[in-house]
């Protein structure tokens, strides 16, 4: 079996303090030692009366920065949120009626419902490898995860862009799964939504919706105060200006997770999602092969997420013998991360049960 080295070079240490064998990033990241330590803080100042919300304001601002950084956009074109859901709500809103979405088969809930909960709209779902082929004249938005969650597969988007474009369809790209290991650039879509408590290591509470530069014929429904171009003149009765950029789709931020999420996104962007891809794809590797040599059959890919079938049972006695991972359809997934080493990959082997 190859050899990978025993962590990933760049990474400071004691920067996580798991006390677990933690492959399970897909259903939530662990959060740095700079990240506990800033909630930390905060809920203290907070108690004591020394909170300041313009410094508040400021770093959430940094989180927005260093976020448009990592997918490759300005920083005119994110507005945050606190989930997925509402953030493709906001894109499900501002389709005319009658329009046809098009999506992968078992997509995630929270990409596919905000469409399914519009009745004049259209839903129409193929398998993930079909989708591309399966846009037509009438689609007017193809919505699909970058990384499937059940499985870990990843959507050829360079087809699936390339065929929206070639039809008039608009491309909204759910990256939770993949931002943080997998670099892509934002802006080949018109829009992207990531929820930041997975690969991001965001203390749940943050998510992110870019939009094109015109924004996307959105419509801020659910703009208040802190939309506002000038957010402190903007606290009483109508919002008289818009904040000129993607901002004016921000719903007010939850503090304690976006200052969280500010030093989170400052460790990713010092290690480089491009680095932190190759170490949790060769992690990957190491396990499907061992997996295959021990008889199983994980899924086929190149993701840091694999599943597993017939497996989920597994994940109980897992547990037990200190390895974290999770079932999703099933399958007994595992993800792979930044601090995640050759001996993480090691020890789930040894404790995986045989065919």
């Amino acid at each position: 079996m190859e050899t990978t080295p025993p962590g990933l070079p760049g990474l400071p240490e004691n920067e996580f303090a798991s006390k677990t064998t933690y492959l399970d990033t897909a259903s939530h990241g662990l959060l740095p030692a700079r990240t506990v330590e800033v909630l930390h803080r905060v809920i203290r100042e907070t108690a004591e009366g020394r909170g300041s919300m313009p410094d508040w304001l400021a770093a959430v601002e940094r989180a927005r920065a260093r976020y448009a950084r990592i997918v490759r956009v300005s920083p005119d074109r994110v507005a945050l949120g606190t989930a997925v859901a509402p953030q493709v709500s906001l894109v499900a809103g501002a389709l005319p009626s009658g329009a046809e979405v098009l999506g992968a088969d078992g997509d995630f809930s929270s990409l596919l419902n905000p469409f399914a909960m519009r009745a004049d709209l259209k839903l129409r779902t193929v398998p993930l490898e079909e989708l591309a082929g399966a846009v037509r004249p009438g689609t007017a938005l193809v919505a699909v995860s970058a990384v499937q969650s059940a499985d870990g597969r990843i959507a050829d988007l360079d087809a699936i862009a390339g065929a929206a474009r070639d039809h008039g369809a608009r491309t909204l790209v759910d990256t939770t799964q993949a931002v943080g290991w997998l670099p892509l650039d934002a802006g080949a879509f018109d829009h992207t939504v990531c929820g930041g408590y997975k690969w991001l290591l965001n203390p749940r509470g943050v998510s992110f919706l870019t939009v094109p530069e015109d924004g996307g014929g959105l419509v801020p429904l659910q703009a208040g105060w802190i939309a506002g171009e000038r957010p402190w003149e903007s606290c009483y009765g109508t919002v008289d200006e818009l904040a000129r950029s993607a901002r004016r789709f921000d719903t007010a931020p939850a503090f304690l997770p976006c200052l969280g999420a500010e030093r989170s996104l400052s460790l990713l962007e010092e290690v480089g999602p491009e680095a932190i891809g190759v170490h949790n794809r060769a992690l990957a590797e190491r396990f499907r092969v061992g997996a295959a040599e021990a008889g199983h059959r994980p899924v086929p890919g190149d993701s840091a997420i694999v599943a597993v079938p017939g497996l989920g049972e597994a994940a109980e006695r897992l547990t037990e013998a200190g390895v974290r991972a999770s079932v999703r359809a099933g399958n007994l997934r595992v993800a792979f991360h930044l601090y995640n080493t050759a001996a993480d990959v090691d020890r789930l082997l040894a404790v995986l049960p045989r065919p």
